[in-house]
């Protein structure tokens, strides 16, 4: 009888298993993360979002053994995320040393690109200002709002401590409401909007 994957299974558990061969553990520890990571590139790169998501679990795939399990795998997969999407945009620019993520935005990347943001107006403008901000700002929020990565999890994806990310968070929010003003009169409304915006 082969082994009984349950839903209840913790993201350790099943890597666990899957790194001792049970193949179907490694099927439902990707299964439970697809859709998160499918949405993750959607936003920033539709167009090849399956090819980003594929690349991605390919490198988990490769990497499975060298993860240490000092974050969770969702920060883990994350990361690799994050990696894949700086290398497809350095590669769809060809500009592999002229990219500053911290600075350009996802838009200035891909001129000319075509999006998903013409669905609701209000909601057009809230990502295209997502759009807007340098990358690492546009991942940051939208990690943190819409995959609901805590400042610790932030701080493993992006290599840097839980305050730094804290005050990260500050500035892109402080740049985001400053680019939809008057219409977001407060945090909750920015939270709001980045939440609904990036699932819709």
């Amino acid at each position: 009888m082969p082994p009984r994957v349950e839903r209840c299974d913790t993201d350790a558990e099943l890597l666990n298993r899957w790194r001792a061969g049970e193949t179907k553990a490694g099927e439902t520890l990707f299964s439970r993360h697809l859709v998160h990571v499918y949405r993750f590139f959607r936003n920033k790169c539709a167009g090849d979002a399956d090819d980003l998501v594929q690349s991605t679990f390919l490198a988990c795939l490769r990497g499975r053994d060298q993860f240490e399990g000092r974050s969770s795998f969702r920060t883990y997969l994350y990361t690799i995320a994050r990696n894949e999407l700086y290398r497809h945009l350095r590669k769809s620019r060809k500009l592999a040393r002229e990219v500053d993520f911290s600075t350009d935005s996802v838009a200035a990347i891909l001129t000319g690109a075509g999006t998903m943001l013409d669905r609701k107006r209000a909601m057009a403008n809230v990502r295209n200002a997502l759009m807007r901000l340098p990358v690492d700002q546009q991942l940051l929020l939208e990690l943190h709002y819409w995959h609901e990565l805590d400042p610790r999890a932030l701080g493993e994806v992006f290599g840097v401590l839980p305050g730094t990310i804290r005050t990260r968070l500050f500035r892109a929010r402080r740049i985001l409401r400053g680019s939809l003003e008057p219409a977001i009169a407060s945090s909750a409304d920015l939270a709001r909007l980045v939440r609904t915006a990036v699932d819709a």
